[in-house]
């Protein structure tokens, strides 16, 4: 098996048995990308496609926005939760590097923080622009470096410190590759975008605990996730103690509170 393809089936089988918990985890932080990421599409029509749609957040407020929305992902589990929470869109199970989709069939498309856990994020791009319209847009979300998504800092400085951070996963493309605004730039104007622009998005992730969010990377995440499940017990314990210390210069007095904000990526496709 082709790396690319064994790193896909790890986030597939990953994703397929972690919706309940991705929700819990991760559901407050990553909505609030959506607004300025519609924002970056607004205007360019109605048919819109959230590609690896997750448990339907974006395709919800897009619909309430007037959107007429469809999503597609590839784990059927996610498929399944997001039909449940807004029963009235189009979710259909789908491959964002093969979108089952005529040419032209969208006037936007949107992935919010999908780009991270593909194994050719750069054959999703150009599957972007071949289902958009002339004229489209089209707009993505990635975590900021890790330097500024405190949470990633806190628990990858731990692993560093504790554990081994070159355990063997199946080896995927570099998480933060598309935080840099170049190189986001850079993937949309190859697939054949114009006017390529990238933002920072200010978000806070409130969390209770330096638990907490340990927990959460641990069960609700498949690349960090998988990272922490390959430490021995006792590295993971190490690192579990400096991830709850990590988070002791953010305690305020509503709890935790982390910088976590995303890069936000938009394009168009020429007219």
């Amino acid at each position: 098996m082709a790396q690319a393809d064994e790193f896909k089936a790890f986030e597939h089988a990953g994703w397929d048995g972690i919706p309940a918990q991705y929700d819990a985890g991760f559901g407050a932080l990553t909505v609030q990308s959506i607004g300025p990421m519609l924002d970056a599409v607004s205007g360019a029509g109605l048919r819109l496609l959230d590609v690896a749609s997750g448990p339907g957040y974006v395709a919800d407020a897009a619909a309430k926005r007037g959107f007429d929305v469809t999503g597609v992902d590839f784990a059927a589990a996610m498929v399944r939760e997001a039909k449940r929470r807004a029963p009235r869109i189009d979710f259909r199970e789908g491959d964002a590097e093969a979108l089952p989709f005529e040419a032209s069939s969208f006037d936007a498309v949107v992935i919010n923080f999908g780009v991270l856990h593909l194994a050719r994020p750069e054959q999703a791009i150009a599957e972007a622009f071949r289902v958009l319209r002339p004229g489209g847009r089209f707009a993505f979300t990635v975590w900021a470096p890790p330097e500024r998504a405190v949470a990633f800092g806190i628990v990858l400085g731990a692993v560093r410190a504790h554990g081994n951070p070159d355990a063997p996963l199946p080896p995927g493309p570099p998480f933060f590759r598309y935080s840099d605004a170049r190189a986001a730039g850079d993937a949309l104007l190859a697939a054949g975008f114009v006017a390529p622009r990238s933002v920072e998005v200010p978000q806070q992730w409130r969390l209770a605990s330096g638990e907490a969010l340990f927990d959460i990377m641990l069960g609700g995440t498949v690349r960090t996730g998988g990272l922490l499940r390959a430490q021995t017990p006792e590295a993971l314990s190490a690192i579990r103690g400096a991830v709850i210390d990590g988070v002791a210069p953010y305690r305020g007095g509503k709890g935790i509170e982390l910088p976590m904000p995303a890069v936000l990526s938009s394009a168009r496709k020429p007219a």
